[in-house]
């Protein structure tokens, strides 16, 4: 059966995807909730609230329905208090607890606070202002709570949150502190995602300092970028899974697997995986992309995102009876996530730098490469301006090859002495004349 194009136009057409995340923020509703009411995952909210995708169909009426935004009030009506907008600003300043309100309603329902340090972080939502860079990056997808007021508190009649894009225009963060944000959310999980990624402890830091590092270097791009936690992640991912590391020699082999045998099992079987599949298994299960997300940062097409995953699960269910045993793929999700989030928390994968020394790193190394830029150039213009001075500054015609002539007689003469005639000249020159007188030339 075809579906009208009467039924999409009936929808009202959405927002922004900025939009739509402010309308969502201003309902204090989270990604879960609005991805249980739609009925898809939370990374199809995010991705809707990125721009990447747009529902359809009955989702996107849904969706619409979901985040419009409320009535106004009826203006004929009298209002019984004046609508007040609180800021961070004017919380900061002095705002009265919700407890000496009476007159307010009861609180909305609190989104639930992210757990804490997870081992294998889900993709963070994008920063909601360009020029905060990452201020936003891995943060909680709720609104925050002005200051002042405790966690949970009612809001006045007219009183609307502020989002986080208005937080952090008032924050005006600086590009150093939107980094260091971005670093210490995101830095510490993803040493431990690319020590899964390559089996190695130091490649693993080494990687996540090196991907940070050319974050600061192209700041104004990353800053921008709709997610630049994935932006380090490829970066990191990329340069773990460099196939030049083997010719390192403290890279060579991978370190000692873990002593428990379901760990080490599991640590074997994603050693044994082609690169691509193993990144894909990561990826999904483990940090928890859709498969469009996970066949991007691959740069694979989705069908051969869906083959990599099926192939690398036969894989590892071969070696994991339990993961063999689910019932449905989305069991054997939900356990891999857990599988690999316990292989790495048990693992001692070292802490990276702090944020301030991996800027001040990247940028001794910008500031390195300038010069050898420059006194390679340098040395070029040198070289030229020899060159220049000690080339010929007119033509000379090259020197003919010589030529046989014909006709002409050999030459004559005395020839060349041999060895005998030598050593009879030496011995007549060597003797004294005797017998009568005679004329000995005398030579002067």
């Amino acid at each position: 059966m075809t579906r009208s194009t009467t039924d999409e136009a009936a929808v009202p057409p959405l927002p922004s995807p900025k939009e739509r995340r402010r309308l969502r923020e201003a309902k204090s509703l989270s990604e879960d909730e609005v991805a249980a009411a739609v009925g898809v995952t939370r990374a199809t909210v995010r991705s809707w609230e990125t721009g990447r995708t747009s529902p359809r169909g009955r989702k996107r009426a849904l969706y619409a329905k979901l985040i419009a935004p409320e009535s106004p009030v009826n203006p004929t009506a009298k209002p019984t208090a004046k609508p007040t907008v609180v800021t961070t600003k004017a919380a900061a300043a002095g705002a009265r607890p919700a407890a000496d309100r009476p007159s307010e309603p009861a609180a909305a329902p609190a989104a639930t606070d992210p757990p804490e340090a997870p081992a294998l972080p889900e993709a963070p939502p994008p920063p909601s202002d360009p020029r905060a860079g990452a201020g936003t990056a891995d943060g909680p997808s709720r609104a925050p709570e002005a200051p002042g007021r405790p966690s949970g508190a009612a809001e006045a009649p007219g009183e609307r949150r502020t989002s986080p894009a208005e937080a952090l225009d008032e924050r005006r963060l600086s590009p150093c502190e939107a980094f260091d944000e971005l670093y210490a959310r995101t830095a510490p999980g993803l040493v431990r995602q690319t020590y899964l990624l390559s089996g190695r402890r130091a490649l693993a830091r080494e990687s996540v300092e090196r991907a940070f590092e050319l974050a600061w270097q192209r700041w104004p791009e990353v800053a921008v970028d709709r997610d630049p936690a994935g932006w380090v992640r490829a970066a990191a991912y990329e340069y773990a899974m460099s196939p030049w590391h083997r010719l390192r020699r403290t890279h060579r082999h991978p370190d000692a697997p873990p002593t428990e045998p379901g760990k080490r099992a599991l640590f074997d079987a994603l050693l044994d995986l082609p690169p691509a599949y193993r990144r894909t298994l990561l990826l999904y299960d483990g940090v928890g992309l859709d498969l469009p997300e996970t066949a991007a940062e691959t740069e694979a097409s989705t069908p051969a995102a869906a083959g990599r995953l099926m192939t690398a699960r036969a894989a590892v269910a071969e070696r994991l009876p339990e993961l063999a045993e689910a019932d449905s793929p989305a069991e054997q999700s939900a356990l891999l996530h857990d599988r690999l989030g316990g292989l790495a928390r048990a693992e001692h994968v070292p802490v990276p730098r702090p944020a301030r020394a991996v800027r001040t790193g990247s940028e001794n190394k910008a500031r390195l490469w300038t010069r050898a830029a420059v006194a390679g150039v340098a040395l070029l213009i040198a070289v030229t301006g020899l060159t220049l001075h000690t080339a010929p500054t007119h033509y000379e015609q090259p020197i003919s090859p010589p030529e046989r002539v014909g006709g002409v007689p050999p030459r004559g003469g005395p020839q060349k002495l041999t060895a005998q005639d030598l050593k009879l000249q030496k011995s007549l020159g060597e003797r004294l004349a005797h017998g009568p007188e005679r004329l000995v030339p005398e030579l002067r």
